[in-house]
């Protein structure tokens, strides 16, 4: 809980300190980098550390996660200019990367399927009081104190986590030789980033026709396609194919990209955008852009027993519909906010993703045994912050074209434009991934619940 509360902060505390970052370290068409960066370090050491995991054992790798966790925001912290501080979240993403799948694996080793009913409510509670401590600090730390303290905040919690650890866990794992597919794990990494710095800087830092917009495109493809060639070959593949090759792990792993696209999407923009327009303070903004964070967490702790009853397939079906119905409104009214209904919006949006995240994650943990529960877990959280690093670099893409270098607060009218033009392509990004959940395969009741 302590390891997934890391997490949870840093989800959506640096979003409520953004305005007073780029105020202060300059730079706002960059600022995307902030999650792009620690979203895609995070994604491509995620299947990394869930193959170490399933060889070596979960606890070391979570220590080392929480260990470059706390380098990373030491780093943060005393960065000196946004380019400096994009480098250290990389180094803050890669920790994550073994804390949030651990966390999560760890869990599903510990309880059955009917028993993560409860323990969701428990590791659902940290998020519920992440939603609103996260933004009230961001908030606070930004206009009372410094946004270097969003930071240094972990400290304290970095060391706690780390000291539960080594006291409470214990396994016995059985130690074997192993080979790391570092050819894999450098395709992968090298070839999303050229993607995304062609989705981030094309168009801004040079035209989408520039020789080195096309040239980022074409050798980030031909990285990906080479990945998946050496991930047929590998003896111990980083990614394993099969992974993509059932029918319920491919679906909830586009599932999880959907999610992934939606959560970044709203907490990058929302608190900017009700900034720029509405003028009130990070800390509104903050708890505005809560509510979601709220919202999810509650509905996460009752969707056990709902999936009990009625399933995997039928409970993440309830949750995508609200979502879609949720982020369509958000669209439709993101011309003319308040603070009341972007709340109520978020709010929707979060109890609609509680009942599509976790069920369809453990939908897809069920399905596996504990030497392939780690790789599976890595690859749905994969898919997740993938989604989340390619679609804030889409988005960040689509709102830089609109504001043609100006700052979001220098020439609000047109940012809010440039943010209706991104709920829209989230409420689109929510339609496409019902069709992901419909596609799901359907589950007994009497089989979820024997699990």
């Amino acid at each position: 809980m302590v390891t997934t509360g890391l997490v949870a902060i840093d989800a959506t505390i640096l979003a409520t300190a953004v305005p007073t970052i780029v105020a202060d370290l300059g730079g706002f068409s960059s600022f995307p980098w902030l999650f792009s960066v620690y979203l895609l370090t995070q994604a491509v050491s995620v299947p990394i550390y869930s193959k170490l995991a399933d060889t070596v054992g979960r606890k070391p790798v979570i220590l080392v996660g929480v260990g470059l966790f706390l380098l990373g925001s030491i780093l943060c912290g005393l960065a000196w200019s946004m380019p400096a501080l994009i480098a250290f979240r990389a180094i803050q993403g890669l920790g994550a990367g073994a804390v949030q799948p651990m966390a999560i694996t760890i869990a599903g080793d510990i309880y059955t399927v009917a028993e993560r009913a409860k323990a969701q409510g428990y590791i659902a509670s940290v998020w519920a009081i992440s939603s609103v401590v996260g933004p009230t600090l961001g908030g606070l730390f930004s206009e009372f104190l410094d946004w270097t303290w969003i930071f240094f905040v972990n400290i304290p919690l970095c060391v706690l986590a780390a000291w539960l650890l080594v006291r409470h866990l214990h396994e016995d794992v059985q130690r074997e030789r192993h080979r790391i597919d570092w050819a894999g794990g450098g395709l992968l990494t090298v070839g999303s980033t050229l993607l995304i710095l062609a989705l981030l800087e094309g168009g801004n830092a040079w035209a989408w026709t520039d020789p080195r917009s096309i040239g980022a495109i074409a050798v980030g493809v031909a990285m990906l396609v080479g990945f998946v060639l050496v991930e047929r070959r590998a003896a111990e593949p980083v990614l394993p194919l099969w992974v993509l090759s059932r029918r319920l792990l491919a679906t909830t792993a586009l599932i999880s990209v959907g999610v992934g696209v939606i959560l970044i999407g709203l907490t990058s923009y929302v608190p900017t955008w009700l900034e720029a327009l509405l003028d009130v303070s990070p800390l509104v903004s903050g708890l505005t852009l809560a509510a979601m964070t709220l919202g999810w967490p509650l509905a996460a702790s009752q969707a056990g027993r709902l999936y009990l009853r009625i399933g995997f397939r039928s409970t993440v079906l309830i949750g995508i519909v609200v979502v879609v119905l949720s982020t369509a409104a958000f669209a439709l009214l993101s011309r003319s906010p308040s603070i009341a209904v972007v709340a109520a919006c978020c709010f929707a949006i979060g109890i609609g993703m509680g009942l599509v995240a976790a069920p369809s994650l453990i939908a897809a943990q069920s399905s596996v045994d504990w030497g392939e529960r780690g790789v599976v877990t890595g690859a749905n959280l994969f898919a997740r912050s993938m989604g989340s690093a390619v679609g804030i670099a889409a988005l960040g893409a689509v709102v830089n074209a609109r504001m043609a270098g100006q700052d979001a607060f220098e020439a609000p009218d047109l940012f809010g434009g440039a943010a209706t033009a991104v709920f829209v392509a989230v409420a689109a990004v929510a339609a496409a991934t019902a069709i992901a959940v419909v596609a799901m395969p359907r589950d007994r009741v009497e089989s979820v619940a024997s699990r």
